[in-house]
């Protein structure tokens, strides 16, 4: 057992002491030694549970013949932090949850472990160090919430986001705002449409690193203490077998995760967090990989931010397992191992079907004909960039563009009605180095939306949107402002061209004769996580990593500004 390194001979003498302090005795010390590391925090919902989980997934390891050990790290809410520039710690954490959890498990010599995770950021951070340790390891994720009732409708917290859109416009008086607000998330659990949270919840378990139908059950539901005590037996059975991530993260995986996100509509920032995971497990993945996913395959569950239901009416009708039988059947998956031992396609085949629901289509009769993004080229995005496709079919924009530099301005602009139809909204200097975190820019087009404006504007970026955004929204531009990509030459009025046929984001604007007078900005921030981030983190198009590799030294080289480098030192 690697735990042997710390508690084994006489001259662990001094460990074993301390082990002993915290109520292990002989037998407990020699049986494996078990992470249950979560992201507990009452901040949110979105972990408000984990505690309880992980308390029965220790549980679940003493009855299989382990001695649990349990760690708390980080979570960064984004829907607190939406809009404020506490959202620039947001995807941060997710390299911050990632080192921390190696470093807590590595650095006593844990056996395996078992990894609950609530939002955003914490899923594919799960998954992330899940790949770099490599050592016998499932994961749970904690559940959505449920929907709230406003009116006799179910809500989440998208519509919460539209409403002060519709505030700003005068659609709708405070008194409104504030009982939407009130009305819109009832309890523990992750925000309750086809976001972030949700997809990424499917995405580990396409992956294999959750098992298949576990992560479905909502936070609040008495079947989900089981669930995580039956992960607790789990990573038992895998360590007995060696059964580690890598062996599970394949490029087929990958593929059928991407198709999976396709199918559901799921969040453009699953496309970021997979390219991640795909760098800490070794396995060649690309931007340009994600685009098959989404031409060949159709949506098949309604949903929102698009579509009429939340995760717990997916749930309901049988939850990411309905989903993938559909594509199973339509040959659009491809069977691969699972942390529980069976394939992919041996626990679909075995989950119960629903025989009456609405909520996933098959394929022969889809919602829509392709998945809801596409991978954009062209000379405002010569690294690739994310078309997020509007919600009535949408492919082609041409407008003049509106420039402006931050988040911030841009919503006070749409707050104050200076957005007009048919402009392209841009929004530079808030990608991974310039913003320094990649900010979502759900305020903004949440707000577009309230407003009446999602189909007659388009918003450009390159920084992200929330899952919960909805309309023709192009994010994630590389290389970013920041780094000297071309959004940073745009100005007012340039014509730009989006069109999701040719595959193309371009404008006819003279970006060469701009290029020569171009400085960098100055950096927002110098000191703390995220002035180091800033130093460290790769282009959007990779997935926005700090993990060391081909190029690392050339993305921080460059980034660094002189004003943030007042020894001349260059990386």
């Amino acid at each position: 057992m690697r735990s042997d390194l710390i508690k084994r001979g006489p001259d662990r003498a001094p460990a074993r002491a301390m082990l002993r302090a915290v109520g292990m005795d002989d037998a407990a010390i020699a049986k494996p030694l078990v992470a249950v590391v979560h992201t507990w925090s009452n901040v949110s919902p979105c972990n408000l549970n984990l505690r309880e989980l992980a308390a029965a997934a220790a549980e679940g390891i003493r009855a299989a013949g382990g001695t649990p050990v349990e760690f708390n790290t980080i979570a960064v809410t984004d829907g607190i932090a939406m809009g404020t520039p506490g959202m620039r710690a947001s995807l941060v954490s997710r390299e911050l949850i990632a080192d921390s959890i190696e470093l807590a498990v590595d650095g006593h010599c844990l056996d395996a472990m078992v990894v609950l995770c609530g939002c955003d950021k914490t899923i594919p951070a799960a998954a992330m160090a899940m790949a770099r340790l490599d050592i016998p390891a499932v994961a749970l994720y904690g559940g959505t919430i449920a929907h709230g009732t406003h009116e006799g409708h179910p809500i989440t917290i998208q519509q919460v986001f539209e409403a002060v859109g519709a505030y700003g416009a005068g659609k709708i008086d405070e008194a409104e705002l504030t009982a939407v607000e009130r009305d819109a998330c009832p309890g523990a659990g992750a925000c309750g449409g086809q976001f972030t949270a949700n997809t990424m919840a499917m995405v580990l378990s396409t992956l294999g690193l959750s098992p298949l139908g576990f992560n479905d059950i909502p936070a609040t539901h008495p079947a989900k203490k089981h669930a995580a005590y039956r992960c607790g037996e789990l990573v038992m059975a895998c360590l007995k077998d060696n059964r580690t991530p890598r062996a599970l993260l394949t490029r087929t995986a990958f593929a059928n995760a991407a198709r999976m996100v396709a199918a559901t509509a799921g969040s453009t920032n699953a496309v970021l967090h997979l390219l991640a995971i795909a760098r800490e497990a070794g396995t060649p993945w690309t931007l340009e990989d994600f685009q098959p996913a989404s031409e060949q395959t159709p949506v098949i569950a309604d949903l929102l931010p698009g579509g009429r239901y939340t995760a717990v009416e997916l749930f309901g009708a049988g939850g990411s397992a309905r989903v993938a039988q559909e594509l199973i059947a339509a040959g659009m998956l491809e069977d691969t191992p699972t942390v529980t031992g069976r394939s992919l396609f041996e626990e679909a085949a075995a989950a119960p079907r629903a025989e009456r629901q609405d909520v996933v289509h098959p394929v022969t009769a889809p919602l829509k004909p392709r998945g809801g993004y596409s991978i954009l080229y062209g000379n405002l995005a010569p690294e690739g960039c994310i078309l997020k496709l509007a919600g009535k079919g949408t492919t082609h924009f041409e407008g003049r563009a509106r420039v402006f530099e931050s988040e911030e301005a841009c919503f006070a602009a749409v707050q104050s009605g200076r957005i007009a139809k048919g402009e392209v909204v841009v929004i530079r200097n808030e990608g991974p180095a310039g913003g320094p975190g990649m900010r979502e820019m759900l305020g903004v087009t949440a707000a577009l939306i309230g407003r009446g404006l999602g189909d007659d504007v388009a918003l450009i970026t390159d920084g992200r949107f929330s899952g919960a955004t909805h309309g023709f929204m192009v994010g994630h531009i590389a290389p970013e402002a920041a780094r000297g990509g071309p959004i940073g030459l745009l100005e007012d009025g340039d014509r730009i061209v989006i069109d999701a046929v040719a595959r193309t984001i371009t404008t006819d604007a003279d970006l060469a004769s701009r290029r020569a007078r171009w400085q960098p900005p100055a950096p927002k921030v110098t000191r703390g996580a995220l002035a180091k981030y800033a130093l460290m983190v790769g282009s959007a198009s990779d997935g926005a990593t700090t993990h060391p590799g081909p190029g690392a030294a050339v993305a921080v080289q460059t980034s660094i500004h002189p004003s943030n480098n007042p020894t001349g030192v260059t990386a």
